[in-house]
């Protein structure tokens, strides 16, 4: 089963003032897809601009994993941009294991490394800006688009270290019909916003984290066998251990233990109820 849904299906849901009520909102938007075909047929082809049954507005497409939901119990402005994506998508085992907890169907992982050379790939021949990292890597990155992932393409690039009213200027100038966010999280879900409230064509806009980074060469992708078991993030903090540290050592068993306690709550309002 496909459980496929948008802002145009689903009234916004507030975040709330504790956690526990942001968790619930940025859960409450998940899009979950059951299985390859799904992604296929409906998710991607919902998110192209100018194909039969895609966007007719600007929408936002967001990923979360253990470290966005942790980034939302302390920072509420960027749980609401997440929770406000007209597609939240599942990334990582943590937030299997948390949906697992939730007795939830998690769907598929939707990594966006994976997916968004996909959705890339779904506007060949059109305009596409490309918003975070630096060079060489952001250069790097723009061509790759332009000659392979999609040929044709009309590409404009701007490194991710400027205020968000730089890149809402050469969005409303350029008009593109798809916007790769490269800044990391949140300053990219926060501007994926802004986007959205200040551009009036359809396009679609996508909070990439690392992607321009890893289309760049400025970082690599774990083994295929590291991936298949969900634990790229190993690999990563390998690579980056004085960076990720943080994110990956801490950052993980405080997802686990707050799964839990998300989980009890949600337990205790069901039993009240």
């Amino acid at each position: 089963m496909t459980d496929l849904h948008s802002s145009t299906s689903r009234a916004a849901t507030p975040v709330g003032p504790t956690w526990i009520d942001r968790w619930r909102a940025i859960l409450g938007a998940l899009t979950v897809v059951a299985d390859e075909r799904g992604v296929e047929d409906e998710l991607l082809r919902a998110m192209t601009v100018g194909g039969p049954g895609g966007v007719d507005r600007p929408r936002v497409v967001a990923f979360v994993n253990a470290h966005a939901m942790n980034s939302a119990v302390t920072d509420a402005g960027f749980a609401d941009a997440v929770a406000q994506a007209d597609w939240v998508l599942r990334d990582g085992s943590g937030m299997r294991m948390l949906m697992d907890r939730l007795g939830r169907a998690p769907g598929l992982n939707l990594n966006g490394t994976d997916l968004i050379p996909r959705i890339v790939a779904r506007h060949a021949g059109r305009r596409i800006l490309v918003l975070g990292t630096r060079d060489p890597q952001l250069s790097v990155a723009a061509a790759r688009i332009r000659d392979e992932l999609a040929p044709g393409a009309v590409v404009e690039a701007l490194d991710g270290f400027q205020a968000p009213e730089a890149y809402v200027a050469l969005a409303r100038a350029f008009a593109p019909d798809l916007v790769v966010l490269g800044m990391g999280m949140p300053k990219q879900e926060q501007v994926a916003q802004q986007l959205r409230r200040a551009l009036t064509h359809p396009c679609v806009i996508v909070c990439g984290g690392a992607i321009l980074d890893f289309l760049g060469g400025g970082a690599t992708r774990a083994p295929a066998w590291m991936r298949r078991l969900g634990i790229e993030w190993l690999y990563r903090l390998a690579r980056e251990p004085r960076r990720l540290f943080k994110r990956y050592v801490l950052g993980n068993p405080l997802f686990l233990s707050r799964a839990r306690r998300y989980a009890a709550a949600v337990g205790r309002r069901r039993s009240s109820a």
